[in-house]
């Protein structure tokens, strides 16, 4: 599968990216690319030039576009869409964890019986007042006495 990525060159504190076409296989930092789309200045957003053209020809090829070059090109207007989220927050994983146990269908079963039973269970029909004459609590016997 084709990939558009980047590729980073450049000295050590100063990023700066190249966009290039390359097989999803190859590494990044391999150098092995298909084609340079363009190159990309982190610290300098408007110093990058991208072939525009060839980017668009390229995703109508079926090339997949990794998350930051997508929301790269969003902002630079070549392609339109929404941007998406690369690295998703701690919180949203947690809470996914989380609830992923109780949505489970066994779970669920055992719950649902538990809560609702088939046959309803039918109590002895003796009234409350009779029950406490009869025998008395020992508490009461001892607070009598």
């Amino acid at each position: 599968m084709l990939k558009i990525r980047l590729q980073r060159v450049g000295r050590k504190h100063e990023p700066t990216f190249r966009l290039v076409l390359t097989d999803s296989k190859n590494s990044t930092k391999s150098g092995r690319y298909l084609e340079n789309l363009g190159s990309y200045d982190s610290r300098h957003g408007e110093a990058s030039n991208f072939k525009a053209d060839k980017i668009s020809e390229w995703i109508s090829k079926g090339a997949q576009v990794s998350g930051t070059v997508h929301n790269i090109l969003i902002s630079k207007k070549i392609i339109t869409g929404k941007k998406v989220n690369v690295l998703p927050l701690k919180k949203a994983i947690l809470k996914e964890a989380v609830e992923e146990p109780k949505a489970s269908p066994a779970v669920a079963e055992e719950s649902a019986s538990l809560e609702s039973p088939a046959e309803p269970v039918v109590l002895d029909e003796t009234p409350a007042e009779a029950v406490s004459e009869e025998a008395p609590t020992p508490v009461a016997e001892k607070i009598e006495a």
